[in-house]
């Protein structure tokens, strides 16, 4: 299944890397991006709890492929913490796979390795 993400502070971007994605997963720059399989969408949290502008653009495009997300956030927003996972898994109906502090201990990683069959 293929892989895509979001990453503006570079912390999935570096969840990508240590799962030894980063050359074949989708990149979402813009929400312009096209995609005609099924994937696990791995995204950062925006604001207080909000899904990146760009995520949002993509997905209501391409929901009816998305199986599942993986999310980024910081502990220090409290009960918003990887908010962006609730609000995606609501809206289109899938699950919140892993939520992961900022880009993850070695724990985190590994569990998201199991998660996705690496």
């Amino acid at each position: 299944m293929k892989t895509v993400f979001a990453s503006r502070t570079g912390n999935v971007e570096s969840i990508i890397e240590k799962l030894g994605l980063i050359d074949s997963a989708l990149r979402i720059e813009d929400g312009s991006e096209n995609i005609a399989e099924d994937f696990i969408l791995l995204t950062y949290t925006d604001g207080y709890g909000d899904v990146p502008v760009e995520v949002d653009d993509f997905l209501s495009v391409h929901s009816d492929h998305l199986k599942g997300v993986i999310v980024s956030g910081d502990q220090s927003y409290e009960e918003a913490y990887c908010g962006a996972g609730t609000v995606i898994s609501e809206q289109y109906d899938v699950p919140v796979l892993y939520n992961v502090e900022n880009d993850g201990t070695d724990e985190d990683i590994q569990a998201i390795k199991k998660i996705l069959n690496l």
